[in-house]
């Protein structure tokens, strides 16, 4: 690890675009956390469109988002940077416009917005992550990136927590949380605009990895759909079996919801500065290895008395946290060491689809895994993410043991 790799704020701030555009991504995940978890109820309250609807409006929304993705990569080879970040954040600008214009009713123009707004979310993390990969190196480029996941994660939160206010207030109030949400995402879009980066499309390799990298690309992408499924524990998975199956209060939910937020905030620097003395290749077998074991946790936990049952699963929460927080710290730095500058948005686009189709399906594996008992839901999940950390760590002792 190299000894210079510095975690002040200071530091951090300037290997991740400066001033203006930290500024621009804390003000970015706050209206993000102000909408996106209550889409669904402005669609349902605000317009009157049946659950059904609305979710099949979300859903076909966020698909075709993800099908715009390798767009966003390919202009970011030409050497598009900040402009990128800026008009995934401008196109939501237009999403929550619609959502606002939309008459009682009208589920196209809600669809609309669900597309606008999912474009927007789906872009930002490809164009976010080759923003800091062309300005910061090595190390330092995985404690950058590390610092925006903690520096977002705080913002969304920040935003949900105001966004329950509003909800007292019924319809009226989540359109002005629809309409703050868009000056935020404005104010962003300004701040990033400001920025004015790119990079050289001609530039040299910025890969730091061994020759040939396209084989663990593969085997990366394909371990990812895996390992996207511990995204959506603590928000899909727990609260289906702390509620359906163990008859705990939905309360254990929020506690497990804040306790992740609040860990990935405090711990994802210091614990990716932390591994970074070893390969990220073995940084993100061991998160495999991790989050596997916190599914059989999950599984013990189930077993235990109602009484003991839902304070475990809270505890082995923290666990699959650690596991996901190495996973987040890992994933996207040996994408950025591993793909060439002058195809690091296509290679960043293709892990992003691999992200969002992960989290696309989960929902859906997860309930109807569920659905058979918790041996069935944490075994497959278990087994899975094992098969997968394993393919990982075999492309490291094939690679010869060599970083990154």
């Amino acid at each position: 690890m190299p000894t210079t790799l510095q975690t002040r704020p200071r530091d951090l701030v300037r290997a991740s675009g400066g001033p203006r555009y930290a500024a621009a991504l804390a003000v970015d995940a706050l209206g993000t956390g102000l909408l996106r978890p209550f889409l669904l109820l402005y669609g349902m309250t605000v317009l009157g469109l049946s659950a059904p609807a609305t979710g099949i409006a979300m859903t076909a929304g966020i698909v075709v988002a993800l099908a715009c993705t390798p767009l966003v990569g390919r202009w970011l080879d030409r050497g598009a940077r900040s402009a990128v970040v800026a008009a995934s954040m401008a196109v939501r600008v237009l999403g929550v416009a619609l959502l606002l214009a939309a008459p009682a009713g009208n589920v196209e123009m809600f669809a609309a917005a669900a597309l606008l707004l999912g474009t927007g979310n789906q872009a930002w993390p490809v164009a976010h992550s080759a923003v800091v990969a062309t300005i910061a190196r090595g190390r330092e480029r995985d404690a950058a990136l590390a610092a925006g996941r903690a520096l977002r994660n705080a913002g969304m939160g920040a935003g949900a927590l105001l966004a329950i206010a509003f909800l007292t207030g019924g319809a009226t109030a989540l359109q002005g949380l629809a309409a703050v949400t868009g000056l935020a995402y404005l104010v962003a879009a300004a701040l990033t605009w400001s920025v004015r980066l790119r990079a050289d499309p001609a530039g040299g390799d910025a890969g730091e990895g061994p020759a040939g990298p396209a084989p663990r690309m593969r085997t990366l992408l394909a371990a990812n759909v895996v390992y996207t499924f511990c995204l959506n524990v603590p928000e899909i998975a727990l609260p289906l079996i702390l509620v359906t199956h163990l008859d705990a209060s939905p309360a254990w939910a929020a506690v497990v919801f804040v306790a992740n937020t609040v860990l990935v905030v405090t711990l994802q620097v210091p614990l990716t500065v932390l591994t970074s003395r070893y390969s990220r290749t073995i940084v993100l077998a061991w998160s495999g290895a991790v989050i596997g074991a916190s599914y059989l946790g999950f599984l013990a936990a189930s077993s235990l008395e109602h009484g003991w049952a839902a304070p475990a699963v809270a505890a082995v929460s923290v666990v699959c946290t650690i596991g996901e927080i190495l996973y987040a710290g890992s994933a996207t730095a040996l994408v950025t060491a591993l793909a060439p500058a002058r195809a690091m948005g296509r290679a960043l686009a293709r892990f992003q689809l691999s992200t969002g189709f992960g989290l696309a399906i989960s929902p859906a594996v997860v309930t109807a895994l569920a659905a058979h008992g918790p041996l069935a839901l944490w075994g497959g999940l278990a087994a899975a993410t094992f098969a997968s950390a394993t393919a990982v760590a075999a492309e490291q002792v094939r690679s010869g043991g060599r970083r990154p």
